[in-house]
């Protein structure tokens, strides 16, 4: 169990780019098959924590493209007045 929250802190320190690495060598891995069940059960569930964090990162980037975007469209509305 303490493995499970140690994972999940390393994975919240990890950037968008070093996640997509980890996640793709896991697939790598399964796709091998060489790969015992426990271990492969385990990369699953490191994978399952990898790929929401990345849609996590994805969701905050997309936030910040939206405010930029508000933040440009009222400023050119603000010239046109």
């Amino acid at each position: 169990m303490n493995m499970k929250k140690i994972n999940k802190n390393n994975i919240n320190n990890l950037s968008f780019e070093e996640a997509l690495e980890e996640l793709e060598g896991i697939t790598e891995s399964f796709e091998d098959g060489n790969s015992t069940l426990e271990n492969a059960v385990n990369l699953y569930n490191r994978g399952v924590l990898l790929k929401k964090h990345c849609e996590r990162k994805l969701k905050e980037a997309k936030k910040k493209i939206d405010e930029v975007r508000v933040n440009n469209i009222d400023s050119t509305i603000e010239k046109k007045i």
